[in-house]
């Protein structure tokens, strides 16, 4: 790299005076608008979603949905290519899917400024599993900056951009979910109106063909040993000496709390968690006792410094599961206990599916039919827990149909019979659609169910390509699922409305007993998006069967010697009288 020093502050200069409470989504999607981005691209996921649902209300920025994380990663690399500052926002799993052409575009480089927030989701609140996205920033040579507040959400984010085309390099923003969803004053400024910058074309930069990968790749390793010893003198990594008895490196939340739960420890806070700082953590290291790393998931920051001979603790401390606290950080360090709650204090609220949800009859359809169910991720995976009790297996986005093809390879046809895959509209769009393809080729015996319930539902409701409106709402091209899938090859394609439970379980024996790949469409509005308005349904001589219960309705409540319905949330689907085996469940009165 020709440059010899990165001229970033800490602090972009602001233009304005107000402030307000953000989100650390929100104050991410500010920092964008004021860096002047021009396109923002993404897929929602918890807990990033905010994002671009904020960024989403900037008519300066040219918003949308994409299918998937790969695809809004190339798009944001083509704006970037094209001239013009753009980011895409996911959650960690989310960088998965977008890794393919992230870690190429490591090698290419950028044009304008590119940004990738991936928030990650300690604890896993609404997540199949607890992965670190620092890995990716260190398999990938890409920086990675991680915020501990709002107000740094908003100014990270301007560095990143700065970052990204002073280094000609795509920039991480790590949020964690305590930073994505905790409010806090945020400064605000003025956008900058930045014009796109012009477009060259250069193959040898931007066509990654093995001669040209392998140029790149050296650029790739001198812009990473530039940044490494740039980032001792970052500001963005800030020292600050107390009682150096003891000494903590973090970063991000666990700054915040580390604060609160030792607050005259002496902190190394790091605003840059790749590559790390590691002259100014042996000077820190230099000056106290004891040091200690306090980071949440993998030991990661902990690890090098180990490497490098810095004598340091911290996972023997915290563990690598979880969310970290103030509690656990006390509890841990200063041997204080941690406070004990009683089952009063923290009443049980698991997870259900709304009442009038539809994806309810297929699975209890499922149930009792004793199908095996090649599950998939959505607000249905809730279904695998009792009394619904319909799911087998949940991997990971648009996995539900791989999963069934392999089951029939190692179990034979017959086995395939009995099992469905099942998986959301937007899911099948994101990524269902390629293993469709798969499984009709490889010519299996597979049953597809597609929940179409007209909206990505379980991160609140955004559109997608079959819902028919764009981000803003506005009308869109629709995909029309059925000759989707009979455009894939496949011959027989049904569907059905979920709350006619007859035909649910018709159409799930008919389709099962085939000896090819065919598909039930099972079509209604999420709950939450149906407006009408339907009398709630009441119970007139229960016998107190149960056989309703096994719905598993939050409408539905069982008493010591009958069940009722709860008026106030029912909505009228009726499917309980459907399932009702002595007709005592009616349509009543709507107040």
């Amino acid at each position: 790299m020709e440059k010899n020093d990165l001229s970033l502050s800490q602090e972009s200069e602001e233009r304005g005076e107000e402030t307000a409470l953000l989100l650390g989504n929100e104050a991410v999607a500010q920092g964008a608008w004021e860096a002047g981005v021009k396109v923002v691209s993404s897929y929602p996921g918890t807990p990033s979603t905010e994002i671009t649902e904020t960024a989403a209300k900037f008519p300066e920025v040219n918003v949308q949905w994409a299918s998937n994380e790969k695809v809004a990663t190339e798009v944001v690399f083509g704006a970037a290519l094209a001239g013009a500052r753009a980011m895409t926002c996911m959650k960690h799993v989310g960088v998965n899917v977008a890794a393919d052409p992230l870690f190429t575009a490591a090698y290419t480089g950028v044009n304008a400024g590119m940004v990738v927030c991936c928030a990650d989701d300690p604890a896993m609140h609404s997540s199949q599993n607890e992965q670190d996205s620092r890995y990716y920033a260190r398999a990938a040579h890409i920086p990675m900056l991680e915020p501990a507040d709002s107000q740094e959400c908003k100014d990270f984010t301007k560095l990143a951009f700065q970052m990204s085309e002073d280094l000609d390099t795509p920039v991480f923003i790590r949020l964690t979910t305590r930073v994505s969803h905790a409010r806090s004053v945020v400064t605000l400024g003025v956008r900058d109106e930045l014009s796109v910058k012009p477009y060259h074309k250069d193959a040898m930069k931007y066509v990654m063909m093995p001669g040209m990968a392998r140029k790149r790749h050296l650029d790739v390793q001198k812009r990473e040993e530039f940044l490494t010893e740039a980032a001792n003198t970052l500001p963005i990594n800030v020292m600050k000496l107390r009682d150096t008895s003891m000494g903590v490196v973090t970063s991000g939340i666990c700054y915040q709390y580390v604060r609160d739960a030792l607050p005259n420890a002496s902190t190394l806070k790091l605003g840059m968690v790749y590559p790390l700082p590691m002259k100014l953590i042996e000077n820190f290291a230099s000056k106290v006792d004891r040091l200690i790393v306090i980071e949440e998931l993998e030991g990661l920051i902990e690890r090098d410094m180990k490497a490098a001979g810095i004598a340091c603790e911290g996972k023997k401390y915290t563990g690598i599961q979880g969310e970290l606290s103030v509690e656990r950080i006390q509890s841990a360090l200063l041997n204080k206990p941690m406070p004990e709650l009683s089952a009063n204090d923290l009443p049980a609220r698991p997870p259900v599916l709304c009442p009038g949800c539809p994806h309810r009859g297929v699975f209890y359809a499922f149930n009792r039919l004793g199908l095996r169910v090649m599950g998939d991720i959505g607000c249905y995976t809730l279904s695998a827990l009792a009394p619904l009790s319909a799911m087998d297996a949940c991997l990971c986005m648009g996995a539900s149909i791989g999963m069934a093809s392999g089951a029939e390879r190692a179990q034979g046809r017959e086995f395939s019979k009995g099992t469905v895959a099942v998986l959301g509209d937007s899911t099948f769009i994101h990524s269902g659609i390629t293993s469709l393809v798969d499984a009709v080729y490889n010519q299996e015996a597979i049953t597809v169910v597609i929940l179409d319930n007209r909206i990505t539902g379980m991160t609140g409701h955004q559109q997608n390509p079959a819902s028919g409106k764009d981000i803003h709402g506005n009308p869109a091209p629709a995909v029309d699922l059925e000759k989707l899938c009979e455009s894939c090859g496949v011959k027989h394609v049904t569907v059905v409305d979920p709350f006619d439970l007859k035909a649910v379980e018709k159409a799930l024996r008919e389709e099962t007993a085939r000896d090819e790949v065919s598909v039930i469409i099972a079509r209604r509005p999420c709950a939450l998006l149906d407006k009408i308005v339907r009398p709630p349904y009441v119970i007139e001589n229960c016998k107190n069967c149960g056989a309703c219960m096994k719905l598993s309705c939050p409408a539905i409540e069982h008493r010591e010697d009958r069940v009722e319905i709860n008026a106030s949330l029912c909505i009228g689907c009726g499917m309980c009288a459907q399932v009702c085996p002595f007709k005592a469940i009616r349509e009543g009165v709507r107040a």
